[in-house]
């Protein structure tokens, strides 16, 4: 049954599935979207008590709904170089091993592939380290800071539409480096850092804090915008972006800051965990080996 789920998903149109669904979730359908929320909630187990404003009937459309600020205070922030920017669970972490990041038993994906085919950038993060996690559709939808950093480049990928769950990403090959993504490039005390947003089947839109909606529209081809003359400074925990349902971010690190240290990942940490936003996720450390 799972063979055929993934199956499936090389031959249904994606692309048509997602414009369908984004089409619906902007409608304001009064009595109709308000249920529709509802059946989502049930289903999916999201705790409203957490939103900033918990009544249903406050959200005329889906995707404002899906898209819901916390409450003051549902997130306390950990003192650490890097929180974690998420709610989700983890799907792979650790070292990036020479240009490869680990996606699944048998299945990896190259950093210059997964940045939209940038060999110089991708070169920062040659051995260096990344954090793949995954927004599950019950998920907090909005993305944060795991430190401050300021903006010199987005870069949009235009690509493919799979899903990201679990059982996907053990089963497409370089899943994250095919699908439609939005590289965000930073420049950080510790270094360069780079977010990616990656796209999934059913995820209408990506939106970043600085530009608004990145797609629609879908770009034909890999365009990139730059910052330099227009700073673009955000704090730690600050938040840079969203996403409509579930969805997955992967998080480039450099082998080292330039200060001797090297990233060390929350010992708690392991493939499938849960992690939500503010937790501790990772220390530059001066080390001896990796």
């Amino acid at each position: 049954m799972d063979s055929l789920k993934v199956a499936a998903q090389y031959v249904l149109p994606k692309k048509a599935l997602t414009q369908l669904a984004g089409a619906a979730a902007r409608h304001a359908g009064g009595g109709m979207t308000h249920a529709a929320i509802r059946r989502f909630v049930a289903r999916y187990g999201v705790n409203m008590a957490e939103a900033a404003d918990p009544r249903i009937e406050s959200y005329p459309t889906f995707n404002q709904f899906f898209t819901r600020a916390l409450k003051p205070g549902a997130r306390p922030l950990a003192q650490a170089d890097n929180i974690c920017p998420v709610d989700g669970a983890i799907s792979q972490f650790g070292r990036i091993e020479a240009d490869q990041i680990f996606q699944a038993k048998g299945h990896s994906y190259s950093t210059t592939a997964l940045v939209g085919g940038d060999a110089q950038l991708a070169a920062k993060f040659q051995n260096g380290s990344f954090a793949c996690i995954y927004l599950s559709p019950k998920d907090y939808h909005r993305i944060h800071m795991p430190c401050a950093g300021r903006l010199t480049q987005m870069i949009y990928v235009p690509g493919d539409l799979f899903s990201v769950n679990p059982l996907t990403a053990q089963n497409v090959p370089g899943l994250f480096a095919r699908n439609e993504r939005v590289v965000c490039v930073f420049d950080t005390p510790h270094g360069p850092f780079v977010n990616v947003l990656v796209g999934a089947t059913i995820v209408g839109s990506m939106a970043t804090s600085w530009h608004g909606l990145v797609n629609p529209p879908r770009l034909p081809d890999v365009t990139t915008w730059r910052y330099d003359d227009k700073p673009v400074e955000l704090a730690q925990a600050a938040e840079m972006g969203q996403f409509l349902l579930g969805s997955t971010v992967v998080l480039l690190w450099p082998n080292s800051n330039g200060q001797g240290e090297s990233l060390h990942f929350n010992p708690d940490w392991k493939p499938a965990g849960a992690v939500r936003l503010g937790q501790v996720m990772a220390d530059w450390r001066t080390t001896t080996a990796r």
